[in-house]
């Protein structure tokens, strides 16, 4: 819902931190994202709860890093957003996992499974609708990503405190993973409505 608006203020916040790491390719920081957000799910799985928040946030600045990095150098490519966004999963599906892992109950394992299928049908809703965009040459929104991102209530923005709020409230995984999910079934649903109106 944000993302649009914040992903400017966000490359005006990295583009300075990028400068003295331009040597450096990008992909590096892609994959030193996902070695800081691995070892943030094994931290909340063992309850170590600060560690965790301390590596998920590290996750993020590699994530806002290896684009900004990319840019700087001019050397943005279709690998490395298509990079990105698959990392990108696998984080978002393994944090909540090693929450779950960390403190295992039946409503908070139906929660996590309800969570999880929620996004299998929302990587449906904007990945193959943003390949029907690029298909008819069509933009929705700011272009500052390597593909049409059509917008909703659940974005980026949203997931990153969601899953600040995860680790910093684990006694109440239940409920948020159940907001959550309800907040993507939201926005499937904006999703449709707009595919509805713009591709008939």
């Amino acid at each position: 819902m944000f993302d649009e608006r914040l992903r400017r203020a966000k490359d005006s916040i990295f583009h300075p931190a990028a400068r003295p790491l331009r040597t450096l390719p990008p992909w590096l920081f892609s994959v030193m994202g996902l070695v800081v957000g691995a070892a943030a799910a094994v931290a909340l799985w063992q309850q170590a709860y600060r560690l965790g928040f301390v590596l998920w946030f590290l996750n993020r600045v590699f994530d806002g890093l290896d684009g900004a990095v990319a840019r700087m150098r001019q050397e943005q490519s279709d690998f490395g957003g298509y990079l990105d966004i698959v990392i990108d999963f696998v984080i978002y599906a393994i944090i909540p996992v090693g929450l779950v892992l960390g403190r295992p109950s039946t409503a908070v394992t139906f929660s996590l499974i309800f969570l999880l299928s929620t996004y299998y049908v929302n990587a449906a809703s904007w990945m193959y609708l943003a390949a029907i965009l690029e298909k008819r040459h069509l933009s929705h929104g700011d272009r500052l990503t390597t593909i049409t991102m059509p917008a909703g209530i659940i974005g980026g923005t949203e997931t990153i405190l969601f899953y600040t709020l995860f680790i910093f409230f684990p006694a109440y995984l239940a409920w948020l993973f159940s907001l959550m999910g309800l907040l993507i079934i939201i926005t499937i649903m904006q999703r449709l409505l707009w595919a509805r109106q713009h591709l008939s």
